[in-house]
């Protein structure tokens, strides 16, 4: 289906521009005034995009972020509760939108409103965008009548969870930024000044040292072979990708994660902000203990904790209490499961769970700081003794050549 660029008046007077699907441009004018929005221009789109289907929307959907779908529920939070209607506030928020790729998923979200959807349903159409924990909020919120107060503990939510993404990224930016650099400064020595350094040893047909013949016989290999070592690390990528999609290495993977002795902890640490946060976040607004358990592990993002919140549901289902079945699993560490027992013995589990979000939150940013002060050091003492290595490779045989020369 065409889409056309619209300027219009609303019923206020004021100019507003927009995009909208239509099989035509008559059809595009009459489906604005329906709208109460009176176009004065109505030109078809360069990009044709059909937004009924969301095969057609994949190349789009990707594109659209997390902290758009953060500031997109913030301010539908803010709209609702000012008094605005469902379809005003998408309305008001698709003029905002502009160019953004979320524009026309919130075009067609609001149509599908339009057309007597809840906003639950209209959301699942779009499950890169919207994930099963955030329209399952939405439909608990559409059915106690608290849509505005739903949105606002996943505004909440999704900010944090954005915030937390950010913060790890940003640290980890130097680190990776170091390690590509020292690699590509060891390969162009060995590929370019090794050979041409070491080719004045060749003439004097002088046996060199050890650790020169090692040099030489890697600097050799990568410029003879290189293509042989893409092509063998890029079947042993395919391979590794091809198993960890498996159950099995998927499980493997996850399992080994949680036991590595640097990333490990702080892995096991994301799990229980994640955990707790959106089981809290499920619970306040209403949904059941075992559905929103059910969400939960989904989204936990490792097969192996996934597995332990499963065992959990089964156990609470036949009478068990909620912290039982995770202290039988160890996923977590023993202070979380305390806490949560004392949230369910209390009635506060909820409060509680925000406590250890809080609580485990603060600890990932100074594990992560802690991490990536460790790995500095560790990165640069490593480039130093690689680039110490073939210093003194180069440096043996001159050293014996001037002893020759004495």
């Amino acid at each position: 289906m065409p889409v056309f660029d619209y300027k219009a008046l609303n019923s206020g007077g004021e100019q507003v521009t927009g995009i909208i699907d239509a099989d035509s441009s008559a059809d595009a004018r009459a489906k604005l005034r329906r709208q109460g929005i009176f176009p004065t221009e109505v030109r078809e789109s360069g990009e044709k995009v059909d937004l009924r289907s969301d095969l057609a929307l994949s190349r789009l959907l990707h594109r659209v972020k997390a902290g758009d779908v953060a500031v997109f529920t913030r301010q539908m939070a803010t709209l609702l509760s000012s008094g605005l209607q469902l379809v005003q506030s998408l309305n008001a928020l698709i003029d905002q939108l502009e160019k953004s790729p979320l524009k026309r998923v919130i075009i067609k979200v609001r149509d599908d409103v339009n057309a007597g959807k809840n906003f639950a349903e209209s959301l699942r159409r779009f499950p890169r965008v919207f994930s099963p924990l955030y329209t399952n909020m939405i439909q608990a919120g559409e059915a106690a009548g608290a849509l505005d107060v739903v949105l606002e503990r996943l505004a909440d939510l999704t900010e944090k969870n954005v915030k937390m993404r950010n913060h790890i990224r940003s640290v980890m930016v130097y680190p990776i930024l170091v390690a590509f650099i020292s690699v590509a400064v060891i390969i162009f020595l060995l590929v370019n000044v090794v050979p041409t350094i070491t080719s004045i040893f060749a003439e004097t047909q002088q046996a060199l040292p050890l650790p020169t013949v090692i040099l030489l016989n890697i600097s050799d290999f990568i410029r003879g072979y290189w293509w042989v070592i893409i092509l063998i690390a890029g079947g042993l990528y395919f391979l590794f990708a091809f198993w960890k999609k498996g159950p099995r290495g998927r499980f493997f993977l996850d399992r080994l994660k949680l036991r590595l002795p640097l990333f490990g902890p702080l892995i096991r640490k994301i799990a229980v902000v994640r955990f707790s946060r959106t089981l809290a976040t499920l619970l306040s607004s209403g949904a059941p203990l075992i559905e929103s358990l059910g969400i939960v592990r989904n989204i936990v993002n490792n097969t192996s904790i996934a597995q332990a919140i499963g065992k959990a549901i089964e156990a609470i289902r036949a009478g068990q209490s909620v912290a039982g079945p995770f202290r039988k699993s160890r996923v977590f560490p023993p202070i979380v499961v305390h806490m949560i027992s004392v949230g369910e013995t209390s009635g506060a589990l909820e409060a509680m769970l925000e406590k250890i979000a809080q609580s485990y939150e603060d600890e990932v940013e100074t594990s992560v700081s802690a991490m990536t002060s460790l790995l500095e050091p560790i990165m640069i003492v490593t480039m130093g003794i690689v680039i110490g290595y073939i210093v003194l490779s180069i440096l043996l045989p001159i050293f014996q050549m001037s002893q020759v020369v004495a």
